[in-house]
């Protein structure tokens, strides 16, 4: 699958990757692929965001602010924190507790301190579906935007960053490709 991978689409996985160094995360996730695609120049992946408005430093912030705060919850997106505290379960204050007493960020799955990063499922479901995606819409090859749309259209934490920011699969299409077709998931 790899092979069918454009430079930009190369650059995101790498970049995803050495943001999970930097963390000393235990592996490669979705938020460190939304991070990366982030920082992408001169894409197709790149020119969607901006059309989109995200290309302004306050809503890259936004959605950094908001990767970290997931991580902090040890993954739990908002909608699941929000669901939990309808069963009377505070998320915010169990991540305090656990923070007062082992450290911050103690919720974010360890840290490792060398070695290759492996993706976790949803990462590599990320990188299943860019491929459906590229496949629904008869692109020859995997691109950055194609990444782009799979991030916004699996459930999970970077959907809902993304969402929040106004970068939806339908909004993402139409600044692509012009119309309504539907994205492959």
């Amino acid at each position: 699958m790899f092979e069918r991978f454009t430079k930009g689409a190369r650059d995101v996985v790498k970049g995803a990757v050495t943001y999970a160094e930097t963390e000393r995360a235990p592996s490669v996730d979705e938020g460190h692929l939304l991070l990366a695609v982030l920082d992408a120049r001169g894409t197709r992946g790149s020119f969607v965001l901006g059309a989109l408005g995200v290309d302004a430093e306050g809503k890259r912030a936004a959605i950094r602010d908001a990767l970290v705060a997931a991580r902090r919850r040890a993954g739990l997106s908002a909608a699941d924190a929000e669901a939990l505290a309808g069963l009377g379960i505070d998320v915010d204050e169990i991540v305090a507790r656990v923070e007062q007493a082992h450290g911050i960020g103690a919720l974010t799955g360890g840290r490792r301190l060398g070695g290759r990063r492996s993706f976790t499922r949803e990462a590599k479901g990320v990188l299943e579906s860019s491929l459906r995606v590229a496949l629904a819409h008869r692109d020859r090859s995997i691109g950055d935007e194609h990444l782009l749309l799979a991030l916004a259209s699996r459930p999970g934490v970077a959907s809902e960053v993304l969402a929040g920011c106004g970068v939806s699969v339908p909004a993402v299409e139409r600044v692509l490709y012009g119309g309504g077709e539907a994205a492959a998931s």
